[in-house]
């Protein structure tokens, strides 16, 4: 019985995420005896056609080019697992919804008119389906090879959904909001970092995006008491995940109802 195929495949990213798998080093040994890598073209030029047992898509879809692709790898993946905060939530590069991005194209780009491009980066999930979605900027390896191990052994990854909060507890790292009256994204943040920012004094930037359970109506009141107004509330919401935590043309104020705030 031959190995099941694993493929990885790049959108509008970093290469990150795919970095994180290249970076797992003795751990990749093994799972290179479990698995075949069929397509990974960050490790090396060598592809088989599909269609693939076990697929990991990083980036988001900000091209004509790019919706017409995840198609494609869709239908050639029995499972497909979205990585990184491009490809689940749009990325950083989803900071185009919230502008014109016409006006934009004219003023970089000495001919726009050779520059295909959408109006919206959006998660790969607002295409097709997608099995399982692993969060971060970049993903945690430890993650990632749950997700690896869970596929081959036929279950669920056991990838924890609450938030960064709590990874702070677990390391018995003191609150910097409540110690130091720190802004901080912990309460609405998906753990899986380690909560590394708290443990060195920082505030959580969100980069894991939004955990199972997002009140922000509860936490901006505490951001904005803590020293930011309403511009420095949304810069901070609109990075990693930046439509994930607030939505184009949702109010992120104070007196805004869960429904319009929740992603």
């Amino acid at each position: 019985m031959s190995a099941p195929t694993l493929a990885v495949f790049k959108l509008a990213s970093c290469d990150g995420c795919q970095l994180t798998l290249l970076d797992c080093e003795d751990e990749l040994l093994t799972l290179a005896g479990r698995v075949r890598i069929a397509h990974f073209l960050e490790a090396s030029s060598a592809v088989e056609p599909g269609p693939y047992d076990l697929g990991l898509v990083e980036g988001s879809v900000t091209t004509p080019d790019d919706a017409r692709r995840i198609r494609e790898i869709r239908a050639q993946c029995r499972v497909l697992v979205t990585i990184g905060a491009c490809a689940t939530a749009g990325g950083i590069q989803a900071l185009r919804d919230f502008a014109d991005v016409e006006e934009f194209r004219r003023t970089v780009y000495a001919r726009p008119e050779y520059v295909e491009t959408l109006a919206t980066s959006t998660p790969v999930s607002a295409h097709v389906d997608v099995d399982f979605e692993l969060r971060g900027c970049p993903i945690d390896r430890g993650q990632l090879l749950e997700v690896v191990t869970a596929f081959l052994a036929g279950r669920r990854p056991d990838v924890p959904n609450h938030s960064v909060c709590f990874a702070c507890k677990r390391r018995g790292t003191v609150c910097v909001t409540v110690a130091h009256g720190t802004p901080c994204l912990g309460p609405v943040t998906h753990a899986g970092c380690g909560a590394i920012c708290p443990a060195f004094g920082r505030g959580c930037y969100g980069c894991f995006g939004p955990s199972g359970s997002v009140n922000l109506p509860a936490l901006i009141p505490l951001l904005r008491r803590d020293g930011l107004d309403e511009r420095d509330v949304r810069r901070l919401l609109r990075t990693f995940n930046a439509t994930a935590f607030d939505p184009p043309g949702r109010d992120t104020g104070a007196d805004a109802t869960d429904e319009e705030v929740r992603p």
